[in-house]
């Protein structure tokens, strides 16, 4: 795939059907609530066609070769909603097909400051005729309900025009999941409840058949062409509403066309709420106008870039991934509001649609430092499913929450125990986000109504799950840890680690907002943090990643060939599990996130050691690899780290973009410019940073928002500048030293040497995939 390198934009010249698959999801529209694939206006050719409400979702039985005590019953799996991006042209009866007639030009642009999708084309008919399109698709992101396209058609020649807008239910689309009782649920999973068309407004309402969730999707349209005549019909049946304009214009002139379109959805309102909700949601956008909606989105977008933005110099390709990498996240969750951030957002199908923990150690942190409103409300809905996560908890023999592994609803829908159920350090980053967020932003409302039970309830999980032992001090055992090649290990290194910090956080949250939390648990919390079990390795002098992981056989790397890899889709998991192969990002991430609890030596020993082991089978790995390579002084590994981390979803470096993009590697992206060659740790609430240049760069800079103050840092050859964009004051470290910003003081200070370092090893044919 080739973009064309600018760097506020994504840009595609020219027309490959063999690449729409990719394209449709990197030209992904979505505001957190509404997602659209960016597919061409005429819905033909197409890879996967897509259009996703958050939390909209089918369900289905999943399958067990044999079940067992505990195990979930039900997957859920997203739905293609009502398609609303159709526009089609019909040029002298000649319909406009970039697979027919004559592409002249062809392009389409993404744009991070409109937020937009634009396409513009020079198409020619089978028999000749010539006409210019250009259409413009936005998902608003302060009209949470709302799409709009503007479509445009400017004929050489005197032609007569038609085009039809359409809503169009049960999409077909070919099934993308192997299991027979998916491929079935996602077969015209939606049912007709109403059908309304009148002049040029249309509505469709639905409900699935099995989650009994209800949709509806509306549309209403302007159209222009001066001194012309136009005529205008407009028809509905259960799956399909359809607006057709027929004119004919003169050469010269043009065809304009506006499409507003609304969408909502309830698992509890009447479908008559849910009409009059999605009439309501477009009389506004029409009293907005097409204008006004562009104008709010760049007024958003403005702000968005002005406590956000990133800039490079020195590599442009990576200034443009960066900026791509953080539009997108903010589309996730801009208005998600009561819903989770999904592992692919809205932007595919892939994974099912579910929300994993991802979310919470990939993504929240990006928001949390520049949107912290959606962090918010990401976390508001975790807080909306204790309820669900309390009962996983009970049905397991435990107490508190146990947050699912992966989920649309809250309900837990992994099928695979090991890397599902076993996966408790879940509700360990439940909990560490929410003191994150606590921490960065000071929200007091937050902190009372929802952080406090949120703390407490995944506490009581620990104290439930783990056990105190004379000789080793709190053990958690029977527990997978993030690495997916390891499973029902004992004393996962992250998961204790991560479960301490969650233990003290929510002793002190209980202390601070009184619950139903006694003194002697909350004791007994402090206690079982205090006694952690922490393995160590004397003999090697590192951390095993689990106890005796240290001891397992190692990996032929050298014997095994790159098209054996991912390698859980060419070994059983029985052999991965009993050698040290590493899928992701563990013990490092754990020197990430709860680096206070290491020493500098014992960092740089760990990563050394486990660089060599680890695999990254999967996106998550690369960011979080080169802040811990940034941190310990392999500088150039963790530029490359960098660029892998950037690139994963514009190079399509796992051949899977085609579901979606990977919402985790692209905040990673931001974690290992920012954390990792930025510095930036918030280790108990503190704000610091130790930022670094590798050689690959002359310069960058991030800005960041930390309780309600805006700032920037600028680190070029020269040293690191930290300045206050807006705000008055912030106090802080550089490198350990204590400084303090004010808004008419910069702060500059030099950069110390980084050490001088051998490059580790990674394993043989894996390292880092850069540009």
């Amino acid at each position: 795939m080739s973009y064309a390198i600018e760097p506020w934009q994504l840009r595609w010249q020219g027309l490959s059907v063999d690449h729409l698959h990719q394209t449709e999801s990197t030209f992904a529209l979505s505001n957190g609530h509404i997602g659209m694939r960016g597919s061409l206006d005429e819905g033909e050719p197409r890879g996967l066609p897509g259009t996703y409400l958050n939390g909209f979702y089918e369900e289905h039985q999943l399958p067990y070769g044999e079940g067992g005590y505990g195990y979930p019953e039900a997957g859920q799996t997203v739905v293609n909603v009502t398609d609303g991006k159709i526009i089609r042209l019909l040029v002298e009866d000649e319909p406009l097909d970039m697979r027919y007639g004559n592409a002249v030009e062809h392009e389409r642009t993404l744009d991070f400051r409109s937020g937009t999708l634009r396409r513009r084309t020079v198409w020619e008919s089978p028999t000749g005729r010539r006409v210019t399109v250009r259409s413009e698709r936005l998902v608003s992101f302060t009209q949470r309900a709302v799409a709009a396209i503007r479509y445009e058609v400017e004929p050489m020649d005197d032609l007569q025009l038609v085009v039809q807008s359409d809503l169009l239910a049960n999409e077909p689309t070919k099934s993308r999941s192997n299991d027979p009782r998916v491929a079935a649920a996602l077969d015209s999973p939606l049912v007709n409840d109403f059908t309304m068309a009148e002049k040029t407004r249309a509505v469709l309402c639905h409900h699935t058949r099995v989650s009994g969730l209800r949709m509806a999707a509306a549309m209403d349209h302007e159209i222009d062409v001066d001194g012309v005549d136009i005529r205008t019909e407009i028809h509905a049946e259960d799956d399909l509403a359809r607006f057709t304009a027929a004119v004919d214009v003169p050469a010269g002139g043009c065809l304009k066309l506006t499409k507003y379109i609304a969408y909502g959805w309830s698992g509890q309102r009447s479908t008559p709420a849910l009409r009059a909700q999605v009439e309501a949601a477009l009389a506004g956008a029409g009293q907005t106008g097409w204008e006004g909606l562009l104008q709010e989105q760049r007024v958003f977008l403005d702000d968005f870039w002005e406590v956000a933005d990133i800039e490079i110099d020195g590599d442009d390709q990576l200034q443009q991934a960066i900026r791509f990498a953080l539009f997108h996240i903010l589309q996730a969750g801009a208005r998600g509001e009561s819903r989770a951030i999904a592992g692919k957002g809205l932007t595919g199908p892939g994974y099912d649609g579910h929300a994993f923990w991802d979310t919470e150690m990939f993504v929240l942190p990006v928001l949390t430092y520049t949107v912290p409103d959606a962090a918010r409300d990401a976390l508001r809905w975790r807080h909306s499913t204790l309820d669900k996560a309390r009962e996983r908890a009970k049905v397991l023999g435990l107490k508190g929450a146990a947050f699912p592994w992966r989920s649309i609803n809250g309900a837990e829908c992994g099928a695979y125990w090991p890397a599902g159920t076993a996966a408790f350090h879940v509700s360990g980053d439940v909990a560490y986000a929410t003191q994150q967020y606590l921490n960065a932003t000071g929200d007091r409302d937050f902190d009372r109504c929802e952080a406090t039970e949120i703390l407490v309830a995944t506490a009581r999980l620990w104290l439930s799950l783990g056990h105190h032992d004379p000789h080793d001090g709190f053990r958690i055992d029977g527990v997978t840890g993030p690495d997916e090649y390891s499973a029902i290990v004992d004393n996962n290194v992250y998961t204790n680690l991560i479960a301490q910090q969650n233990l003290w956080a929510a002793a002190d949250a209980a202390e601070r907002n009184p619950c139903d939390a006694t003194e002697e648990e909350i004791a007994a919390w402090r206690r079982a943090a205090d006694a952690m079990s922490i393995p160590y390795d004397e003999m090697l002098q590192v951390h095993p990643q689990a106890d005796n992981f240290t001891k397992h056989a190692e990996w032929d790397f050298e014997n095994t060939p790159q098209e054996k890899y991912p390698l859980l889709l060419h070994f059983p998991y029985f052999d991965l599990y009993r050698r040290q192969v590493i899928k992701q990002a563990d013990l490092v991430l754990a020197m990430h996130v709860r680096g206070d609890a290491f020493t500098k030596d014992e960092k740089a020993r760990n990563f050394a050691y486990y660089e060599a082991r680890t695999v990254r089978d999967s996106s998550l790995s690369a960011g979080t690899q080169a802040v811990l390579a940034a941190e310990v002084g392999h500088l150039g590994l963790a530029y490359d780290y960098l660029v892998e981390a950037a690139f994963t979803d514009l190079h399509d470096l796992h051949d899977n973009v085609t579901n979606g993009l990977h919402m985790a590697s692209l905040a990673g992206a931001w974690t290992a410019l920012v954390a990792g060659f930025g510095g930036m740790r918030d280790h108990g609430g503190e704000l610091t940073f130790a930022p670094r240049l590798p050689d690959d760069l002359t310069r960058f800079s991030f800005r960041m928002s930390f309780r309600g103050t805006r700032i920037s840092v600028d680190v070029c050859e020269s040293g690191a500048t930290y300045r206050i964009v807006d705000g008055t004051e912030l106090t802080t470290r550089h490198h350990g030293e204590p400084i303090t910003i004010t808004a008419d003081a910069p702060v500059t200070l030099p950069i110390p040497k980084a050490p001088d370092l051998e490059r580790p090893k990674s394993p043989f044919g894996r390292e880092p995939r850069s540009h």
